[in-house]
């Protein structure tokens, strides 16, 4: 049984809780903290684990084994390498850290440690029709991927979000994904301003079209859209030489009634991606119990951050902004 530690005790860290201790197999919340002492004990209270109000004395507790990271990402950093030299396993939420110098500290620190320690939750790469997309990629059946095309579309997001956070907290799936995806490395990041919405609180900019270039000379474009109003839609496919693939819809009933056919749309993550949390949990705790990480590491944390710094300068600039993130270490091959 693998005795866990969750450190940051809001919507997503309770929402953790409850599957880790309820859900899955071969684990136990022993500990929870956060700075709101409320919110701690009330975490605390779905399982009966010990209640901390500082990461820093959870990561101490002799009885915890493992710790899973969910506070803001602003204060990632500092619980990760707490953990990493007590030598405990971690899953950290995306984003790993929310500067690219943050995260190389944490992959330098990793390294030093010389055991891998860190996953990152970039949870798409545990969707069952991303990884069925990715097989038929593998295969090479329909040759090379040329190009890619992406959408990531919310109904409506809160009055706090901003222009930036289309790529810190939109695209940043994409970035994750379309790496793993299609195994090639990024080069270039553009961003080109739409006719705004008039959704779009006035601070806002939305739609917004993202361009990668990869250096094996793919394009791939994301429509991020988060005011569209119609639901929660997520579409990628990829365009092959012989071909083209695409990430099947989720499945739902098919309506028949007053001369229409309709099929419904999801218009929250949670229900849309449930249950790839649950499988990369479930995986990771699994992995962490043999002394191993199998999912994102701490480098594809770095990876993301460097290439979401690129299309930020990229939203600023106006143009196709350099993305370098250096050679991939060795330890992390």
């Amino acid at each position: 049984m693998l005795k866990v530690g969750v450190v940051g005790c809001g919507m997503i860290g309770q929402e953790h809780i409850r599957r880790l201790s309820k859900k899955l197999q071969g684990v136990q919340v022993v500990a929870v903290s956060d700075v709101f002492e409320e919110g701690a004990r009330k975490a605390g209270g779905i399982c009966g684990a010990k209640v901390y109000t500082d990461g820093a004395d959870l990561v101490a507790d002799p009885e915890v084994e493992a710790v899973v990271v969910t506070s803001p990402g602003f204060a990632h950093k500092e619980t990760v390498l707490q953990a990493i030299a007590a030598g405990k396993r971690i899953f950290s939420e995306k984003p790993l850290a929310t500067t690219a110098a943050d995260c190389k500290e944490i992959v330098d620190a990793e390294m030093a440690s010389g055991k891998h320690l860190v996953q990152v939750g970039f949870n798409r790469r545990y969707d069952k029709g991303y990884h069925q997309l990715k097989e038929v990629l593998e295969s090479g059946k329909y040759g090379e991927p040329l190009m890619a095309h992406c959408t990531h579309r919310n109904p409506v997001v809160a009055d706090t979000y901003t222009t930036e956070m289309a790529v810190h907290d939109t695209l940043i799936h994409e970035i994750d994904v379309m790496h793993w995806l299609i195994d090639d490395e990024y080069e270039s990041a553009q961003v080109i301003f739409n006719k705004r919405t008039k959704n779009a609180l006035p601070h806002l900019a939305d739609p917004q079209f993202m361009i990668f270039r990869t250096k094996g000379g793919m394009t791939i474009d994301v429509e991020v859209f988060v005011n569209c109003k119609f639901g929660y839609d997520i579409n990628c496919e990829v365009v092959c030489e012989e071909g083209t693939v695409k990430l099947a819809a989720p499945a739902t009933p098919i309506i028949r009634s007053d001369a229409n056919v309709a099929t419904g749309i999801e218009t929250s993550w949670i229900n849309r991606f449930i249950e790839s949390y649950d499988t990369e949990l479930q995986d990771w705790v699994n992995a962490a119990a043999e002394g191993i990480i199998n999912g994102p590491t701490a480098w594809d944390g770095y990876v993301a951050a460097v290439t979401a710094d690129a299309f930020v300068r990229a939203q600023k600039s106006g143009q196709v902004e350099p993305i370098v993130t250096g050679e991939k270490p060795e330890f992390y091959r």
